[in-house]
């Protein structure tokens, strides 16, 4: 996979429905900022690997105890949801939505994206059927 990142937090590995790595890459400033090239970097996936983008409002929005919610936190929800029988990438997704809801108590002030890729193998590009 190769990823350029304009600026969003490091996007996260799961694989066996656990965080094993963020993808690391040099950031640049957003599409239509100036600045640098972009440097694109190559991460290899195994099959049934998801990969997990989020925006900053998910992990900088403050919960009761006036810290910010963190990727630490988002690294346990994954991983406890993970723990739990796959429903497919769509549902899974949903439900890991629902679970950082409740986490950060409904409260939403910034941008709060959720994008997950999932590689299913092969050795042509395809088109995904949602399940």
């Amino acid at each position: 996979m190769q990823l350029v990142n304009a600026g969003h937090p490091a996007p996260l590995l799961i694989r066996d429905g656990r965080v094993v790595q963020q993808l690391e890459s040099a950031t640049t400033l957003p599409v239509g900022f100036g600045g640098e090239e972009p440097r694109i970097r190559e991460h290899t996936l195994q099959q049934g690997d998801r990969v997990l983008c989020y925006t900053d409002g998910i992990i900088e929005e403050h919960v009761n105890d006036g810290e910010q919610f963190g990727e630490e936190r988002l690294i346990r929800c994954v991983n406890r949801l993970g723990e739990e029988p796959s429903h497919g990438l769509r549902a899974d997704l949903r439900r890991l939505s629902h679970t950082l809801k409740w986490e950060r108590r409904g409260r939403t002030s910034d941008d709060a994206t959720l994008f997950m890729i999932e590689w299913r193998g092969g050795a042509a590009d395809h088109l995904a059927v949602l399940d």
